[in-house]
């Protein structure tokens, strides 16, 4: 109880005090713009009631919820953000398992898919970058297909093999990648500490899908790949292209240590890494045929729905940190 005890005003100020400024102010910034879009959001409500911007409010809503346990996990270091990823890993595979073909004799499989996962966090939590780099993409391509095989079955062998692959690495090994990022130790001299890396990389993928977005409500006219994602707009795809690099380079530096060519590559490569998941995740659910993973997050579908850029964004901002500005890796 003297733990207890100790929780107070106090507490709670020291623990911000001991929090990189940067991060703190980036987090305040989230909260702010999410204040006006809420107002915005209110005050469109209030000029034309009705169901018209229901389904933003609930976006809005959602994104509430999304930012604090994203910045709750942040701020309280890198074992919670862990297991937050992990939870996210696990309803974006769910969501994926549930909507592939995948065979009745499979089960067995099921479950040493959501095994592979928690051993995958498993080397994120005890620092084993080069278990983690090599565990899904040899170990699992080779061993969960022998196990598959042990079962019997050979109708749809291969098709299914290469589903619980995919879904394996797009939900597991990419987002982990994010994860990971929370355990480049203090040594490589981050100005806004290795939270600050998990924020800006959740910042700029997030910036780019609502900058896309609205750039292709606004100005769009000439579809990109209308029989995958009808929405998708060439001059929404450079706008939000062009916005999102213009963050990263001016932000960059606030958050993360590239600077120069490296901070360049990011800042042009990011932005077409997340409109490349964005485009794929949405021929996968063509193909399955679904508008939504599921409905986990009111507004957004389903949790692969909202992190389908993050699966692309994540593996390579991490290896062009790692390339660029990290030690660690």
């Amino acid at each position: 109880m003297a733990s207890l005890d100790n929780l107070g005003p106090d507490t709670f100020r020291a623990f911000l005090a001991a929090q990189p400024p940067a991060l703190l102010a980036g987090l305040g910034g989230v909260v702010a713009l999410l204040g006006v879009a809420g107002a915005i959001s209110a005050a469109l409500s209030a000029w034309r009631p009705g169901t018209r911007f229901l389904e933003l409010r609930r976006r809005i809503a959602s994104w509430w919820v999304m930012v604090a346990l994203l910045a709750g996990a942040l701020l309280a270091g890198w074992q919670a953000t862990v297991v937050v990823f992990a939870v996210i890993s696990f309803m974006a595979l769910r969501e994926f398992l549930s909507l592939a073909p995948i065979r009745k004799e499979d089960r067995p499989a099921i479950l040493a898919a959501y095994l592979i996962l928690l051993a995958a966090y498993g080397f994120i939590a005890a620092d084993r970058y080069m278990f983690y780099l090599v565990f899904i993409p040899v170990w699992t391509f080779l061993g969960l297909p022998f196990l598959m095989a042990l079962l019997g079955q050979t109708r749809g062998f291969l098709t299914t093999a290469a589903t619980f692959h995919w879904g394996l690495v797009t939900c597991v090994y990419n987002l982990g990648f994010a994860a990971f990022l929370m355990r480049v130790p203090a040594s490589d001299h981050l100005p806004a500490g290795a939270a600050g890396l998990v924020f800006f990389l959740l910042l700029a993928t997030e910036f780019n899908d609502v900058a896309q977005y609205v750039v292709g409500k606004v100005i769009g006219r000439h579809k990109v790949v209308p029989t995958v994602s009808p929405n998708k707009t060439w001059e929404g795809f450079v706008g939000g292209w062009l916005l999102t690099a213009l963050l990263i380079w001016k932000l960059g530096p606030v958050f993360t240590p590239l600077s120069g060519r490296g901070l360049l590559i990011v800042a042009l490569a990011l932005p077409v890494a997340g409109f490349a998941g964005d485009v794929t995740m949405s021929a996968v659910k063509r193909d399955i045929g679904v508008k939504d993973t599921s409905n986990a997050i009111p507004g957004h579908g389903g949790v692969l729905d909202r992190a389908d850029s993050l699966t692309f964004t994540a593996p390579l901002y991490f290896h062009l940190l790692a390339l660029f500005a990290l030690h660690k890796f």
